[in-house]
């Protein structure tokens, strides 16, 4: 399989899980997919074929999450063959999920060989709320699993600071404090005053307006993220 990619797996493995009833997140503080319903969170960490790295990351990740699995492809509907026994007597040993993306002539299907030993309850460490706070800070889910380094990430810090740029872009200038009243981020201030991405400049002691740069940052991602728009209106139009 020298054409397949890691990322082609993601659409697969998204309907898959939005399927199943879960909210699926991309690129989720390195790992490759994080799938969440009620207090449930799973992590999916895909390769186009098994290696001991690929396991170890995947044990890595049971620190944090409720249950873990690996996907990897399979080309047509034949059983699986000899080699893979290994693989799944080590995957079941150590906890870990299995998953097959199997890409038949016509379509792709997700085949579960086997869930991972799921924790009692769900761990609420200081990895757990880390990975709650991306995913719950994200306005849009932007991200490709499996996408290379090379591939842009777009965070949810990146989102509260574009969503706080549109609100600049039609207010002119403003604060923080009446940013935060429209809806911004409760770390507008620290948002602004890092200035992480060069998108905004200081007027004055408190206030802020967007950068030239910022408005260049608008344009491009305007169209990737449309709820920016719809997000910018309802706040200042008072329907949020």
């Amino acid at each position: 399989m020298p054409s397949l990619r890691e990322k082609d797996m993601h659409g697969p493995l998204c309907t898959f899980l939005e399927g199943q009833g879960y909210r699926v997140n991309a690129e989720v503080r390195g790992c490759d997919l994080t799938a969440r319903k009620d207090d449930e969170l799973i992590a999916i960490e895909m390769k186009t074929r098994f290696s001991a790295r690929l396991l170890a990351q995947a044990v890595r990740r049971q620190r944090t999450y409720d249950g873990v699995y690996i996907a990897i492809p399979a080309m047509g509907s034949k059983k699986m063959p000899p080699s893979m026994r290994d693989i799944t007597v080590l995957c079941r040993g150590l906890g870990v999920g299995l998953l097959l993306v199997r890409y038949l002539q016509t379509k792709t299907k997700v085949e579960i060989i086997f869930h991972p030993r799921m924790k009692d309850t769900p761990s609420r460490g200081k990895r757990r709320r880390a990975v709650i706070r991306e995913i719950d800070g994200r306005y849009a889910e932007l991200n490709t699993a499996g996408s290379t380094v090379r591939d842009e990430r777009v965070t949810a810090y990146k989102q509260r600071a574009l969503f706080i740029a549109s609100l600049l872009d039609r207010l002119g200038e403003a604060s923080p404090k009446a940013l935060r009243d429209l809806g911004a981020d409760k770390t507008a201030q620290r948002i602004l005053s890092m200035n992480h991405y060069g998108w905004f400049e200081r007027v004055e002691t408190g206030i802020y307006r967007l950068h030239p740069a910022g408005k260049e940052a608008l344009k491009r991602y305007i169209q990737k993220m449309p709820v920016l728009e719809e997000m910018t209106e309802q706040a200042i139009n008072g329907e949020g």
